[in-house]
C-alpha cells in the first residue's frame, strides 16, 4: 500500500470535504475510525482490507504529524478548510513563531496581517526550517516572516497548538510581524 495515497485521501476526507465520504466530523474534528475505514474501503477497491493498523502505520511513516488517533477516533490536527469551524482550546504560544510565504504577498501581509485565507486558521511554524518548507509550496525562494506570538497573545490574539511544529491562530495583526 502506498501510504502517500492513503494520507492524501485521509487528508481530503478529514480536512476538506468529509461530506463526499459521508463522514460527519464532531466539533473538534473527530470521526470514528470505523466510519473512516468504511469510507476509504468504498473509495478504492484495493483498500478492501484497510485496517486501523494501516492508518497507524501511515501516521508513523509520515514526515509530519498530521493526524491524531485516540479512543477509536481519528482527526486531522490542522489544515482544515471545511465550512464548519472546528473548536480548539486556546493555549499560550512560544514567544516567536514563523510563517513562510511568497515574496509577492509580503506587502499585503504588512498592511493586513496574516489571515487564514482558505483555511480555518493561520498556520505558523516553531522554526525557520519548517516555515521555509511550508513557504516553498508557494514560492521557490519564500520569505520567512517572524511573528512575535507571545506579544500578540498578550494583546488578546488567540493561538492553538496544531502539533509539535505547527501553531494556529485566528489572525495575526501586522504590528506583530517582522
Amino acid at each position: 500500500m502506498r501510504h502517500t495515497d492513503l494520507s492524501r485521501t485521509v487528508s481530503h476526507a478529514l480536512r476538506h470535504e468529509p461530506w463526499l465520504y459521508e463522514l460527519e466530523l464532531d466539533d473538534a474534528g473527530w470521526v470514528g475510525v470505523d466510519a473512516l475505514l468504511a469510507a476509504l474501503r468504498a473509495e478504492k477497491p484495493g483498500w478492501a482490507a484497510l485496517s486501523e493498523a494501516d492508518l497507524a502505520e501511515m501516521m508513523a511513516q509520515a514526515d509530519k504529524r498530521r493526524y491524531e488517533l485516540r479512543d477509536r477516533k481519528i482527526r486531522a490536527l490542522y489544515g482544515h478548510s471545511t465550512p464548519q469551524k472546528l473548536s480548539r482550546e486556546a493555549a499560550e504560544p512560544p514567544a516567536i513563531l514563523f510563517h513562510g510565504t511568497a515574496p509577492e504577498t509580503v506587502g499585503r501581509i504588512r498592511n493586513e496581517g496574516l489571515q487564514p485565507m482558505g483555511r480555518q486558521y493561520v498556520h505558523l511554524s516553531v522554526d525557520t526550517h519548517t516555515a521555509e518548507q511550508v513557504g516553498r509550496r508557494k514560492a521557490k525562494a519564500p520569505v520567512i516572516l517572524r511573528v512575535r506570538a507571545g506579544e500578540a497573545h498578550r494583546a488578546g490574539m488567540l493561538f492553538y497548538r496544531g502539533n509539535d511544529l505547527v501553531w494556529l491562530a485566528d489572525v495575526i495583526a501586522p504590528e506583530f510581524i517582522e
